[in-house]
């Protein structure tokens, strides 16, 4: 099966950040990129401009920013929790805030990991080689829940 990355990130920056230190470090895995909460629940769940997509083929790991506009990472979580089918999902939240009750409320959410966002390259380059031989070399996927 072919492992593939769903990044949720509406910071042009910071996209562009994340897939070089992502090939920088080897993982040459597909990255599709999604720009704010509602379109990551379209791809996810293969709704609205995805629902031509299997929804079948789930990405090996969500990366997922919480200030995202139209619904925010926070609320991407809950309902990715909340559905069956996306409940065992992996995620890893990447952000920049340092706040104590955002790391506490995304892993109350059912978050798999919280990373934040270093501001040099080299040390967001070690984070993404880290994320990348874990997810989706070492990490067991969960049984995949088909779609009905």
């Amino acid at each position: 099966m072919k492992r593939m990355i769903l990044l949720a990130e509406d910071n042009a920056s910071d996209e562009k950040l994340t897939l070089l230190a992502f090939r920088n470090c080897g993982v040459e895995h597909e990255m599709v990129v999604v720009r704010d909460g509602a379109e990551a629940l379209e791809y996810l769940f293969a709704e609205g401009r995805y629902r031509d997509r299997d929804p079948n083929a789930q990405p090996s790991v969500v990366l997922l920013d919480l200030k995202l506009p139209k619904l925010d990472g926070v609320d991407v979580l809950r309902r990715l929790r909340a559905d069956e089918r996306t409940r065992l999902l992996p995620v890893v939240v990447l952000s920049a805030s340092k706040e104590d009750e955002d790391v506490v409320r995304c892993y109350d959410l059912g978050a798999n990991g919280y990373v934040r966002k270093p501001v040099e390259f080299a040390a967001f380059a070690a984070a993404a080689k880290t994320l990348g031989i874990f997810w989706l070399t070492l990490n067991e996927p969960a049984p995949l829940r088909m779609a009905p």
